[in-house]
């Protein structure tokens, strides 16, 4: 981007403003410090930083001080029509936009009633049978291999099995806890039985590398919501570092501080598909899709949805529900009359 092309980045100034000798932040800075004050993951801080910079460059670069709730609506409706974008994308660009004006130029927008929303497709879940789920599990060994049987033994989603901590996983309650998920919610599920020896196996290589990384004056994990300052020693306790750790030492882009953070989701994500692949089956198969077979195949065995609900974290039973029109499928289990005959 050309250096002029970034003046409009920077807040308007004040005209009434008595102490020009001091500089306020660029608008950018200051959207960041927004979403880090409000405890946002760094994927969403790239995103909505993204699409902020976008609508700008959409505008003219105008700074959107100068801009409106019709602004808006022209922005959003351009990537419905123009761009075709998914309705997530679009919903993901109205999100980042309404947090601009309302957590950072405090000028919250009324109701976009004349938004031209991207459409979203009502599709059935890619669910599993059991003995498909068997089959692609034995085709992942490893590490990935036991995270995905986490997957599916717990429900969790991807970036919650991910970010793991060691402290999160009570051997003798058998039940994990999942902190911070999504609507920032913590709540808890079991821990399969045929999987605490593995993990217990697990746990034993990952401490000898936390010794090794202690030893080497490394050894500090990643503390959420200002939990380094109000305590300064616990990043390196052994019950806060992850359950599954990258094989190397890395720099924290928001702290410039080289930890060892947890593996790449992405790792995770072709390993699945390498198995999907390799155990022939022709479903479009990905981590979550365990998450929803985890689901179905508990309504199969006879469990109460509500139950279930609890498990996935789900806010509305209506989400859960998604899951018995998929048991139902293939004509509502209507017996063909072909097979009648």
């Amino acid at each position: 981007m050309r250096p002029n092309s970034l003046k409009v980045l920077h807040h308007l100034s004040d005209a009434n403003q008595e102490d020009l000798s001091i500089p306020k932040p660029r608008l950018l800075d200051q959207v960041r410090d927004r979403i880090r004050v409000k405890h946002y993951s760094i994927r969403t801080e790239q995103v909505y930083l993204g699409w902020v910079k976008r609508f700008i460059l959409f505008h003219g670069k105008r700074h959107p001080l100068t801009l409106g709730a019709p602004d808006v609506e022209r922005f959003l409706s351009h990537l419905a029509v123009d761009g075709k974008v998914a309705a997530s994308t679009q919903n993901q660009a109205l999100a980042a936009v309404l947090f601009l004006y309302k957590e950072v130029l405090e000028r919250p927008l009324p109701w976009l009633d004349d938004l031209t929303r991207a459409k979203q497709p009502e599709r059935l879940p890619v669910v599993l049978t059991v003995g498909e789920t068997q089959l692609v599990l034995g085709h992942i060994s490893g590490t990935a291999g036991l995270m995905v049987r986490l997957l599916y033994g717990t429900g969790m989603r991807l970036m919650e099995c991910v970010r793991l901590r060691v402290k999160d996983v009570d051997f003798e309650m058998q039940q994990i806890t999942v902190r911070d998920g999504k609507g920032f919610k913590d709540r808890v599920t079991m821990l399969p039985k045929s999987l605490a020896a593995p993990l217990i196996k697990h746990l034993e290589r990952v401490k000898m590398m936390h010794n090794e990384d202690l030893a080497a004056d490394y050894g500090e994990a990643y503390l959420p919501h200002a939990l380094a300052r109000k305590y300064p020693n616990a990043g390196r306790a052994w019950g806060w570092q992850y359950m599954f750790p990258a094989r190397s030492l890395s720099v924290d882009p928001r702290s410039g501080v080289t930890r060892r953070h947890h593996v790449d989701e992405k790792g995770l994500q072709r390993a699945m598909k390498q198995a999907v692949r390799d155990a022939g089956l022709t479903k479009l198969a990905t981590p979550h899709t365990l998450r929803h077979s985890f689901a179905t195949h508990l309504l199969e065995s006879g469990y109460d949805i509500r139950t279930i609900q609890e498990l996935l974290g789900h806010k509305d039973v209506a989400t859960t529900m998604i899951y018995t029109h998929v048991l139902n499928r293939g004509g509502k289990g209507v017996l063909s009359p072909l097979d009648r005959m």
